[in-house]
């Protein structure tokens, strides 16, 4: 796969898929370009679009730093008791950054943008640090970066403060656990444990998502900032999605004016298949306000 180098000494692994307008997906925390189904990329394919995936930095073959992040317990005591962390070597903007170095790279002036959980984050900081890079935005499972909106559950929480560190041998299975725990009613772990596997096996970097959950908790509340974008938004939610609550996508919306809030019963923090063609409809209608 091709490599751009976006900002000094940070390289992103890329892959291009289709001919057409250019659609940009924007990958959440510790996941890799190819955690994005082949067969819902086809579907954004064969709609005309050209998707670009990429590997966030400190993720699957983009550059991985070097600085040692707080604790996973640490990070999500913070988080509950809604105190951003102080040590964190880059923040989300960093990251919004590097997607704009990629579009400079690949010599567009702009694209579409979808981003998926810290994706979505990542595509709002985008939208508003380059508007003019972004021709339509869509933020799916996310939220504004206020911490009073789109948090996790408190199911949850003595789960992720007590989940041990990944080995290799043990991040395939430790991945389906954590899914089960987040996902939708139609979550199937088979299907799954065959996209995990072929990630392990690709690129294993778990101190990676140590960086990137600092990153988010680093970062500042965009509530604000979204109140200038222009662009045409879409905005996409699970309505059972324990790790980024429905208040982080109503949130969102409210925040952007003119946006269009799409929320699905029976979604939690995955992309059931069985949604996926309203999905595509949904964002491919937004790409055509512009």
């Amino acid at each position: 796969m091709p490599t751009a180098e976006v900002q000094d000494g940070i390289n992103i692994e890329y892959e291009i898929t289709g001919e057409g307008e250019p659609l940009l997906f924007i990958m959440g925390l510790g996941g890799q370009l190819v955690d994005w189904p082949d067969e819902f990329v086809e579907l954004f394919v064969e709609a005309g679009y050209q998707v670009i995936r990429f590997d966030n930095r400190d993720i699957g073959l983009s550059t991985q730093t070097d600085w040692t992040p707080p604790s996973h317990r640490r990070a999500v005591w913070a988080a509950i008791r809604q105190k951003p962390l102080k040590d964190a070597g880059y923040t989300l903007d960093d990251m919004a950054d590097d997607a704009a170095g990629l579009l400079a790279h690949l010599k567009l002036d702009s694209a579409h943008v979808v981003g998926m959980s810290m994706g979505g984050m990542i595509a709002q900081a985008l939208t508003i640090r380059h508007p003019l890079r972004v021709r339509s935005l869509c933020s799916v499972m996310s939220n504004t970066g206020d911490r009073t909106n789109g948090g996790f559950t408190w199911s949850l929480v003595r789960q992720f403060a007590n989940r041990p560190t990944p080995t290799k041998e043990t991040a395939v299975d430790g991945s389906i656990k954590m899914f089960e725990a987040i996902s939708g009613p139609q979550f199937d772990s088979e299907t799954y444990r065959v996209r995990a596997q072929e990630s392990v096996d690709r690129s294993f970097t778990p101190m990676g998502i140590g960086r990137q959950t600092a990153a988010i908790s680093a970062s500042k509340d965009r509530t604000d900032q979204l109140g200038q974008v222009t662009c045409p938004t879409l905005v996409i939610h699970g309505m059972v999605d324990p790790l980024v609550k429905p208040s982080g996508g109503t949130a969102t919306a409210a925040a952007v004016p003119g946006s269009r809030l799409l929320l699905f019963p029976d979604m939690g923090h995955d992309l059931p298949e069985s949604r996926w063609e309203e999905m595509r409809d949904a964002i491919v209608a937004n790409t055509h306000r512009t």
